[in-house]
């Protein structure tokens, strides 16, 4: 399997704002990857570099095999991209807009295109400028599929859509899916837990991780240990313990390395007096929290007095 999308080493500059850090990202064909983090973590300036619209200060990025500086016109017609703030004509009728756009796009179609105008319910008579917020981010995504792109870009699409509008277009995006690869970027958990297939975790423009989402959630467990009588915790705890919290005879942490019973038997040796070892999985949310948390408490500086 290739790489749709490619970088090494990526970085930007903003004069003295460093909105990306030496970003190494890898976005498998046939992937609908989900890139997340809060807003300013550098997702949209990612985005941008990879669709030519800002240069990297250093590193490299390469989309479809082609360095991301060199993308022009006809690369673009196997590109489909939408943004939170997508500018469009708003003089333009909805027809006009698919009218205008088809001829630069030869593998446009037009079947695909009713298709859309239909499941969007589009009305094709009716101006953009007089187009709701989530009808406006609708005709852009029919602008964007009808000529069959094989790589989708999304920059925040349904931030501010009403849950129903956002369903709609989240279905007309899964129904092409298995012809293309799709990049999306989000601040938003909760939407894109249930169909990403891969997820990646900026935070202040660092990628702190990227992974198959299968993965990432069965790597993850919370750990609850109930003790016989209190005991001082191992000298020597592992790194992948998160966020351990420690009580007379009940001990709580997150396993960011979690392998089913072996892992099970590893905590009976480390806890031999253990009367119960409970094991839960995580929602995505919570799994992200406890990544950033801990990687806010490393990046802390250290104090003076913990130097000498």
């Amino acid at each position: 399997m290739t790489d749709v999308i490619r970088t090494a080493g990526l970085s930007k500059k903003f004069r003295s704002t460093l909105a990306l850090n030496g970003v190494d990202l890898a976005i498998p064909e046939g992937a609908i990857y989900a890139l997340v983090g809060a807003n300013g973590a550098g997702k949209t300036t990612l985005i941008k570099i990879l669709m030519n619209i800002y240069r990297p200060t250093s590193g490299s990025a390469a989309v479809m095999g082609v360095d991301c500086r060199k993308l022009a016109g006809k690369h673009f017609q196997s590109i489909g991209y939408v943004s939170e703030n997508q500018e469009m004509p708003e003089w333009m009728t909805v027809e006009e807009l698919l009218n205008y756009l088809r001829p630069f796009y030869p593998q446009w179609d037009r079947v695909l295109e009713r298709q859309l105008v239909q499941e969007f319910d589009l009305p094709l008579q009716r101006k953009i400028q007089h187009l709701s917020r989530g009808m406006r981010m609708k005709a852009a995504f029919a602008s964007s599929l009808a000529y069959r792109p094989q790589l989708i870009v999304l920059d925040e699409p349904f931030s501010g859509l009403d849950p129903l509008v956002r369903d709609q277009t989240i279905e007309g995006l899964l129904e092409r899916a298995p012809e293309t690869t799709i990049l999306l970027s989000s601040h938003d958990l909760a939407e894109i837990e249930t169909f990403a297939s891969h997820v990646g975790y900026l935070e202040q423009g660092r990628l702190l991780f990227s992974q198959e989402m299968a993965v990432l959630s069965q790597r993850f467990r919370e750990v609850t240990i109930t003790l016989r009588t209190p005991a001082p915790l191992p000298r020597e705890i592992p790194q992948t313990w998160l966020r351990m919290e420690a009580g007379d005879v009940v001990i709580r942490f997150i396993d960011s390395d979690f392998h089913g019973q072996d892992t099970i038997e590893r905590l009976r040796s480390f806890f031999p007096t253990a009367t119960d070892i409970s094991v839960e999985p995580m929602p995505l949310r919570s799994i992200f929290l406890a990544i950033a948390r801990t990687e806010s408490r490393q990046n802390e500086p250290v104090p003076e007095e913990a130097k000498a």
